[in-house]
């Protein structure tokens, strides 16, 4: 934490910036190791290029905030009182007339920029997104090590999911016994709401499960993830319960080509638009490219979708140590929607794969 607290000091001096302050809980949990959903209430961390960071939360969060990894200063607030007022102080007794303050821009909400800024006469505001975007993009060692357990979680919520199709069975009777079941193993929240479609629904790449039943002849795709200590996974994988017709199992090996293709490519320096083209040449070859609608993959760590995104656009040089997804898919109305999904890290070598769940069609 110290390190990269030092890490957004050094950036505030380059920057002229006196003051930051930031409002997104799970960067401040990144930096902080103190987790919090402050729902509509205020959460934030001041920064400051000369003095220690203060944490302020809502008064019901104090106490759990001091007893975290956190050891500076938390400030609380009551509902009947204005949180910005109390902030602007604490931050006024550091730094009295602060001329240039780093904010989140895409995080805080015009309201709050209102009330926070009028606090300070004669400050100019600059984002601070970009770097906190870079400092969280090469993983630590520790981070990699959570992050490999995270993913190997994801795989056995995979095989209780399918363990649990039948004939009947709705989507969301699917999910729920994934998640009661990982409940069970301590995973208290899933990194997203657990994906579970089937038939039709799977064309639908950001479809709902609901009260479709699994039938004979139908693919069933599963995109989940789960957050363990901190840190994200997010796998799919799809698999056919019983027969299914010779299009889709030519749909399901044309993704699993395209994904293979793409970690092949993975390897430091590689810039990010080569993987996605190398698994989106291999479904346009096959006749589907208009069926391909997304991005390839995006980054892993404390959130499940960060920086970057894995783009046939995107220049950006590949990294030892960045954690992100490969997942293309195919997704034909009426017929088949097929998405498989890993986690990969890059490495001084080129790649490793921590989600290990097989990617052979299953059909059970």
């Amino acid at each position: 934490m110290v390190k990269k607290l030092n890490e957004l000091r050094e950036w505030m001096d380059m920057q002229g910036a006196e003051v930051a302050f930031l409002t997104d809980p799970e960067n401040i949990a990144y930096l902080t190791g103190y987790h919090s959903d402050p729902h509509e209430r205020v959460l934030g961390l001041a920064l400051f290029s000369e003095h220690d960071p203060f944490l302020f939360t809502p008064a019901l969060e104090v106490e759990d905030a001091r007893g975290s990894s956190f050891n500076y200063d938390v400030y609380g607030y009551q509902d009947t009182e204005n949180p910005f007022e109390i902030i602007a102080r604490e931050i006024k007794n550091r730094v009295a007339s602060p001329t240039r303050i780093a904010i989140e821009k895409s995080h805080m909400s015009v309201d709050r920029f209102e009330q926070f800024s009028g606090h300070f006469k004669a400050t100019s505001y600059l984002s601070i997104e970009n770097k906190l975007q870079m400092l969280r993009l090469i993983k630590t060692p520790e981070e990699l090590s959570i992050l490999k357990e995270a993913a190997l979680l994801a795989d056995e919520a995979v095989k209780i999911g399918i363990a649990e199709i039948a004939e009947g069975k709705t989507e969301t009777e699917i999910v729920a016994k994934i998640e009661y079941e990982m409940k069970k193993k301590g995973i208290s929240k899933m990194s997203f709401e657990t994906m579970v479609l089937t038939g039709a629904n799977g064309a639908l790449p950001h479809g709902t499960p609901g009260a479709t039943k699994v039938k004979k002849g139908d693919l069933v795709l599963f995109d989940l993830g789960v957050v363990h200590k901190g840190y994200s996974s997010d796998t799919t994988r799809t698999v056919a319960f019983g027969e299914i017709s010779d299009e889709q199992k030519r749909i399901y090996e044309t993704v699993l080509e395209a994904q293979l293709a793409a970690i092949d490519q993975v390897k430091a320096g590689v810039p990010a638009k080569e993987i996605d083209l190398a698994a989106r040449n291999v479904i346009r070859k096959a006749g589907y490219g208009d069926y391909f609608p997304h991005r390839l993959g995006h980054g892993l760590g404390a959130s499940v979708h960060e920086f970057p995104s894995i783009t046939e656009t995107n220049e950006m040089p590949l990294a030892e140590n960045m954690v992100f997804t490969i997942e293309p898919g195919i997704y034909v109305p009426g017929i088949a929607g097929v998405r498989i999904e890993d986690d990969i890290v890059v490495t001084s070598e080129g790649y490793e794969i921590l989600t290990e769940f097989t990617k052979d069609l299953l059909s059970v």
